[in-house]
């Protein structure tokens, strides 16, 4: 990795990155009029980055890689990203398929004194009043902004490879507060706006899904309400334990999520296990935290599975994950079997 600086304005270079490169090998060195460096090749068959650029007066800004034209989106901002061999881009992305319609909806939540915004979102060709499962997506907006889920489920509805479904795309509101495993968002979530969303649209199975503090959002949900959803698929869920997450302590209501998460682990077999698919990146501090919680439902009857990726904990490996993983979730669910 190499940045051009012929006459060293820079005072030093340093990679950002989350994949499990050693911090002692992130500095580049100069030599010739070009920043450099050399690092292994992590577990990963992509890797987004940036770059710390320090300056001599002793100011330091974190940009991504003037060198590298390709950026990767993120809730964050871009980053640049590099693609290393073995990475496949997913294939659904290229094929061209109708958009489907959209429907906004406010819904009131007594429980928060707040209104949950939704988009529905429907297959074309579809009558509003045929029954159809439902994909309930927290962070929805930013799945379909910055991993294509609409995209995705309009070319494997169009091309068959689903059946026909509807999603409803629940925008995060106040994410830090809602999603931390928050006893009023999911009844809030279970009572007020999946009922809301059963009126606007026939519904035969709801199935939850969510990323990082989405998906504990999700699960939260459904071991509080049994009944409320069908199938789980829980990206990268910030399942927080001391043992592996003390360096998350001053994440606002990590006791509350610790507490959460613990009842789950400590929890006997639930009156209501429903197929959960998990997925998380290899290099990503949340990996330990899934592997217990995938084991923990599984141990309670759930039809668990966790599915390890080759990438970090980004929206670009959440959409990578999508085929096959809730592919074959959601043909599971429309068929009465799982796996």
């Amino acid at each position: 990795m190499q940045l051009p600086d012929v006459e060293r304005r820079l005072a030093g270079v340093r990679l950002r990155q989350e994949v499990g490169i050693p911090a002692e090998l992130l500095d580049f060195s100069w030599t010739a009029g070009i920043w450099s460096v050399t690092v292994p090749r992590p577990a990963v068959d992509r890797m987004e980055y940036l770059l710390e650029l320090a300056h001599h007066d002793g100011a330091s800004e974190v940009v991504p890689d003037p060198a590298n034209p390709r950026r990767a989106r993120g809730a964050f901002g871009d980053r640049s990203v590099v693609e290393l061999a073995g990475y496949r881009r997913p294939g659904w992305l290229d094929v061209a398929a109708e958009a489907g319609r959209r429907k906004a909806l406010t819904i009131a939540a007594r429980s928060m004194a707040a209104d949950v915004h939704v988009t529905l979102w429907s297959p074309a060709g579809v009558d509003d009043r045929t029954e159809l499962p439902l994909l309930v997506a927290h962070d929805g907006p930013e799945y379909d902004d910055l991993a294509s889920l609409t995209t995705y489920l309009s070319v494997l509805v169009a091309d068959g490879r689903l059946p026909p479904l509807r999603a409803a795309l629940l925008a995060p509101g106040e994410r830090d507060d809602w999603y931390c495993a928050n006893n009023a968002y999911a009844s809030a979530l279970s009572l007020a706006v999946l009922p809301r969303l059963r009126l606007a649209a026939p519904t035969t199975r709801v199935i939850g899904m969510g990323a990082s503090l989405g998906a504990l959002a999700m699960l939260h949900a459904q071991r509080r309400y049994a009944a409320a959803f069908d199938a789980l698929f829980l990206q990268s869920g910030s399942f927080f334990h001391p043992t592996h997450d003390g360096h998350e302590r001053r994440f606002p209501h990590y006791d509350r999520v610790v507490r959460a998460v613990d009842g789950v682990l400590r929890g006997y077999p639930h009156r209501n296990p429903v197929p959960a698919v998990l997925t998380c990146g290899a290099v990503e501090e949340n990996l330990a935290n899934n592997r217990i919680m995938g084991r923990a439902l599984a141990a309670q009857g759930y039809d668990a599975v966790l599915h390890e990726v080759r990438d970090a904990h980004n929206y670009v490996a959440w959409r990578d994950a999508l085929d096959p993983h809730l592919t074959g979730l959601l043909l599971g669910v429309a068929c009465g079997t799982f796996r």
